[in-house]
């Protein structure tokens, strides 16, 4: 006969696992939240929450070959500040990058193709030398940051990249949770972003030092954020 208790800890277990994952459905403007895949396009995981492991897989990008999905443009200054949510915390340990990419005119027709991605925010790990690593983002609802002043107006795709570490000690065991906001930056200056990057690499990538490591043992002395460094304007 079938133990329930067995059948119990299946489902205990199943619960856990989906419960830890997470995606990033809405943005928060003027200190308020949005509607879900409002102002951010549905991404293919927005049921299932599993993340994107591959980072040469055209989902590197904004995670919509499956749903092929557009949102609503979010109108805001430069120079205010942006936030972006998840729809519980960011339970697993590991890092965040938050980049943006100026469409040639409407957002809502682009994919977001091309060397166009700059980095707008980071949060990285705290370490000390090989005593201990931790993570600032892990548990956090959601990110916001200042959109910078110098950026100029025009219509933008944001994303919102964290990166979870508790199993990337293999290829392409980091797992990287993510989705593509879109906004219209008004009010913007002259700025020119710089280091920019194209989604997914075209060359093999995810054995990057920040990408492909142990966090538990032997415990890093240092932690190289993935990606350049942050445009401020």
């Amino acid at each position: 006969m079938f133990d329930s208790r067995i059948l119990l800890a299946l489902v205990l277990s199943l619960t856990s696992l989906v419960s830890s994952h997470y995606t990033f459905p809405s943005l928060v403007l003027s200190g308020a939240a949005t509607a879900d895949w409002q102002y951010v396009r549905r991404t293919n995981n927005y049921n299932t929450q599993s993340p994107v492991t591959d980072v040469t897989s055209a989902d590197f990008r904004c995670y919509t070959s499956q749903t092929s999905a557009t949102a609503q443009t979010a109108t805001i200054a430069a120079g205010s500040t942006l936030g972006i949510n998840s729809d519980g915390n960011m339970y697993h340990p590991g890092v965040v990058n938050v980049y943006m990419a100026k469409a040639p005119s409407n957002v809502t027709s682009w994919d977001g193709s091309g060397t166009v991605w700059f980095k707008v925010y980071q949060i990285s790990a705290v370490t000390n030398g090989g005593s201990s690593i931790s993570f600032p983002a892990q548990n956090q609802v959601g990110v916001s940051f200042t959109v910078p002043r110098a950026l100029p107006s025009g219509q933008y795709l944001v994303r919102m990249e964290q990166i979870a570490l508790h199993t990337a000690s293999t290829f392409q065991g980091a797992q990287f949770y993510l989705s593509c906001g879109q906004i219209n930056v008004t009010g913007g200056g002259s700025g020119t972003p710089a280091l920019l990057l194209l989604f997914p690499a075209s060359t093999p990538a995810g054995s990057e030092p920040g990408i492909m490591l142990n966090i538990y043992y032997p415990v890093p002395a240092t932690y190289t954020q993935p990606g350049p460094a942050v445009w401020s304007g």
